[in-house]
């Protein structure tokens, strides 16, 4: 199915703000305080935030189900709203099949588990998430701008709803709205496919999972499965990638009538998310360890390092950074809880094993050019859960690992430093300026499900107004990305200068807003630049699962040159890469190394596939 331009994304989002903002307008103060929070929360639960709500199977059904309407209500079209929220459920059965309990997941929404393993919290019902439309009668249906949410350790066995709903969960999403350590009992959607259409998708990311029925991918263009199990898949778009998982279908890419399948049997170098677990106000957050060459879903709790709550400073947004960082330099772990962070130094991180966990997306915003989050030249340390804003002043990078001009092994391949669910965005909310998003110079890092985003719609959004040059920069050797989505910079996108990278799936837009060709090119003989360069003198590289889409919407002839830029080497080696004109004008002239097909609007919407290079 083809791609819907996501210039459409911005209307459909400005029509639901507008909406959203009326409805906000009208109960100021629904955005910042927490939804009937006295009520819902369990007795002895942890003081993790305001918008932390714990929930226990002894609470009235119909008290729950209030809550989560509320906040699913207000969270929905608030696309780049204040609210931050977690919804927690403790161990124990919630719904029944013939009283189903429905949790919709809107922006800034955390649903997550607090058991061991996933079949301690039993969900009868449904965790989902639907299209969001245009109100303007047009009936444009799309879940392209499903962003920032989550869901996590935890079983669905599917119940409830009524005609086309009836007994499908729907996780109609996009980028940045993981799924991890779930298990679904009966059909699950990726795509909204009732009501209004065109029901387009752009997601996404499932991890450490296991599904007991169908899974619909629909109009998906593109999805990464890793260390999951799958009973069935039905179909594929461009660009549909497993690593790991038992029940996956055969590679097919680039196979003439068939999907655009790229299976690898084992994923090279994983880690499953760190996470709260307990009741009763007991709680630990478990780190599972790093694993090789894996395959399947972790279902014990064996290698995992537990550690108690107390061992954690808790962050609220009034906490001020000189706090964060001297709790973290006096050996503390870091949970911050919902909210924006506005800091006008880093939170820094030094010492080694040292975890920073993120409830309901808590988000960055650097206010004096500063980074939002470094981590110095240490080992171990795991980063999962965190949005970063870039702020009104340019920063020269918002997350950095490693010194920069240094090397540090950081671990090895033991102990690798690991950054998960990192969602970092340069305008969108505000007018945010940032020369590079990522910048690892650190080995042996692991990037597991990152977006890396210059807005191409929301607040701030021009060529000269929300500024960035690069999404990731990759210096140090052994580092692995699983799940890397890079969007809309305005130079190379995504550089990767040390040995022995790997990345499985890679999703990239170019930018939509170059204004000329002479604003967007390396050189008269370069139009345009790299989705993502392997540079000269790199002699080991390996990637699987790349596309890059072009959607060139300023009324002007903007071409690139090529999508993927590499050494011609043995050693740099790339399987199943592809380019996609969406609409607009121009072209994307090869695939990589000049080696490819052209792009453009005579074969738009089609994917263009190199099946391996060399």
């Amino acid at each position: 199915m083809r791609s819907i331009p996501r210039t459409l994304r911005f209307a459909t989002a400005a029509v639901v703000a507008m909406t959203a903002g009326a409805v906000l307008a009208a109960a100021p103060a629904s955005a910042s305080a927490p939804v009937h929070a006295q009520a819902v929360i369990a007795p002895n639960a942890p003081q993790l935030g305001a918008n932390v709500y714990v929930f226990n199977p002894r609470m009235a059904q119909a008290d729950i189900q209030a809550t989560v309407d509320a906040i699913a209500n207000q969270q929905t079209g608030a696309e780049f709203g204040p609210g931050r929220y977690a919804l927690l459920f403790e161990p124990g059965t919630y719904g029944s099949a013939q009283s189903p309990l429905e949790v919709r997941v809107g922006y800034y929404t955390e649903v997550a588990g607090l058991g061991a393993q996933p079949g301690d919290v039993q969900i009868n019902g449904r965790v989902s998430v639907y299209n969001q439309c245009q109100v303007n009668g047009t009936g444009n249906c799309i879940a392209l701008t499903n962003f920032w949410r989550s869901l996590s350790n935890l079983t669905i066995n599917v119940a409830g709803g009524d005609g086309c709903r009836a007994a499908t969960n729907f996780w109609a999403v996009s980028q940045a709205a993981p799924m991890r350590r779930v298990d679904v009992n009966g059909k699950l959607s990726l795509m909204d496919y009732c009501g209004d259409g065109p029901w387009y998708a752009s997601g996404g990311f499932i991890a450490d999972s296991r599904f007991r029925g169908e899974v619909v991918n629909g109009s998906q263009q593109q999805f990464l499965v890793r260390n999951s199990e799958l009973s069935s898949w039905s179909n594929g778009v461009w660009n549909q990638v497993f690593a790991g998982t038992p029940g996956a279908p055969a590679t097919s890419f680039g196979v003439p009538g068939a999907q655009p399948y790229t299976t690898l049997a084992t994923t090279p170098v994983s880690m499953e998310e760190p996470y709260l677990s307990g009741s009763g106000g007991s709680f630990s957050v478990r780190v599972p360890p790093v694993r090789r060459d894996s395959s399947g879903p972790t279902r014990t709790n064996s290698g995992e390092r537990v550690l108690g709550l107390s061992q954690f400073f808790v962050a609220t947004p009034s906490t001020s950074v000189s706090q964060v960082n001297q709790a973290l330099a006096n050996g503390r772990h870091l949970l911050l809880s919902p909210g924006t962070y506005r800091y006008s130094e880093p939170i820094r991180v030094t010492r080694a094993d040292t975890v920073v966990l993120g409830l309901g997306l808590p988000t960055i915003t650097p206010q004096a050019g500063n980074a939002a989050l470094t981590v110095d030249n240490v080992a171990g340390v795991k980063v999962h859960g965190l949005t970063v804003d870039a702020g009104p002043v340019r920063s020269p990078v918002l997350v950095q690992v490693g010194r920069s001009g240094t090397t540090c092994t950081c671990g090895g391949t033991t102990n690798p430093v690991v950054l998960q669910d990192l969602f970092v965005r340069v305008g969108g909310a505000l007018e945010g300026k940032a020369t590079t998003s990522l910048e690892v110079n650190a080995a042996n890092v692991l990037l597991d499900d990152t977006w890396l985003w210059r807005g191409d719609h929301g607040t701030g959004i021009g060529w000269t107004r929300n500024t960035g040059d690069h999404g990731l920069v990759v210096n140090g050797a052994d580092v692995t990305a699983t799940g890397l989505f890079v969007e809309h910079f305005q130079k190379t996108e995504t550089i990767w200068r040390g040995e022995r990278g790997r990345v499985v799936m890679y999703q990239n837009e170019r930018p939509y807003d170059p204004p000329s060709q002479a604003a967007w090119q390396e050189d008269s003989a370069n139009p345009g630049y790299p989705a993502l360069e392997v540079v000269p003198g790199v002699t080991t590289f390996r990637a699987w699962g790349l596309g890059s889409y072009s959607f060139f919407n300023q009324g002007v002839n903007i071409e690139s040159r090529m999508s993927f830029r590499v050494p011609r080497t043995s050693g740099v080696r790339l399987t199943s890469l592809l380019t996609v004109f969406l609409n607009g004008s121009g072209a994307i002239r090869s695939v990589v190394n000049d080696t490819g097909p052209r792009a453009d609007s005579s074969n738009g919407g089609s994917a263009q596939n190199v099946v391996s290079y060399p």
